[in-house]
């Protein structure tokens, strides 16, 4: 049974994920439930902080939270650890559905993403099959079965610097709780 899933035109599932491998087969497993069209590629955490702030190369992109974020964990320039705690603390973020879609089963890091919020964690499965089969399964629940929160406009709240551990530079907009906001 072919089952088509139909998500309104200016709504985007947004895939973190810097394995180019990983990425092809996320997208061929979207493709089969008509949803390859409706995914916005980043290839690093510090992309996909840009992408929902709409700043650097996304500046221009529809303002409209993303309806799901797939996300990985080890990832260049901010992990996706980081991703996920910075969309968790930002009003405007924080009611995007997360999804960790990672090949880590070490203990710490599902405790670490289910403490900072993450709505599912899921371990990307080694055989091709079993890959297809979960996207298939995330994809139908996320992007037909669950409502997503309704996105609202910003504020047009400032911008703060946030420097993290690696000593990377992440915009983040107030009200952020760390900085008093």
């Amino acid at each position: 049974m072919d089952t088509e899933i139909n998500i309104r035109n200016d709504k985007k599932i947004l895939l973190v994920e810097d394995d180019s491998r990983d990425v092809e087969l996320t997208l061929a497993g979207l493709k089969e439930n008509h949803l390859a069209g409706k995914v916005a590629v980043v290839r690093d955490g510090a992309e996909a902080l840009d992408y929902l702030y709409c700043r650097g190369k996304f500046k221009t992109r529809p303002p409209s939270n993303p309806i799901l974020v797939l996300l990985d964990n080890k990832m260049p320039k901010v992990s996706g650890l980081e991703v996920l705690k910075t969309i968790k603390i930002d009003e405007h973020l924080k009611t995007i559905p997360v999804v960790a879609l990672t090949s880590s089963r070490e203990t710490p890091d599902l405790i670490e993403f289910y403490k900072h919020g993450v709505n599912a964690y899921v371990v990307k499965p080694v055989d091709f099959s079993d890959f297809m089969k979960t996207i298939k399964q995330l994809s139908l629940f996320w992007a037909a079965v669950n409502e997503p929160p309704p996105y609202t406009e910003s504020n047009g709240a400032k911008n703060y610097r946030v420097t993290f551990p690696r000593k990377e530079e992440v915009e983040i907009p107030s009200p952020h709780p760390a900085l008093g906001g």
